[in-house]
């Protein structure tokens, strides 16, 4: 039987994963999310062609603790500095943003002045996304 001294057990870490823009290919954002799962985490997959706007909203609807992008299509540019400017806007900052895909390094510095915490390029061993997003997600607890 557990005391009420007992510390509160830690809730999973919450995770949006987005295909932001017209990219429509999906198998490492689909493998990403179940490389999430696997390790105990919480993972929301909001399919393909999502908005700025339609991630930001579900990320703070979703409560979650981090959100992955998964893009392809080059328009990392347009759409990584629009979704960090919207999370600013609506107070919601402190949410992980990391950046999945193929995004050349010459743009890597732009990624990071526009909120990017990591960028996983292709072929980024699933334990080192797993080991980031623990690492620099704060903690939960469920409220009673």
């Amino acid at each position: 039987m557990a005391s009420s001294l007992d510390p509160m057990p830690a809730a999973p870490i919450r995770v949006l994963v987005a295909k932001p823009g017209l990219d429509g290919h999906d198998r490492g954002a689909k493998i990403i999310a179940r490389a999430l799962r696997d390790a105990g985490m919480e993972v929301i997959y909001t399919g393909l062609r999502q908005t700025p706007e339609m991630i930001v909203s579900a990320a703070i609807q979703e409560d979650v603790d981090c959100i992955g992008l998964s893009i392809l299509s080059g328009a990392h540019n347009v759409i990584v500095p629009r979704i960090h400017a919207l999370l600013v806007a609506q107070h919601a900052a402190d949410i992980l943003l990391v950046l999945g895909g193929t995004i050349p390094i010459q743009d890597e510095v732009r990624m990071k002045q526009s909120g990017v915490a990591a960028i996983f390029g292709p072929g980024t061993p699933l334990q080192t996304t797993v080991d980031f997003i623990r690492a620099h997600t704060r903690e939960r607890s469920f409220l009673l």
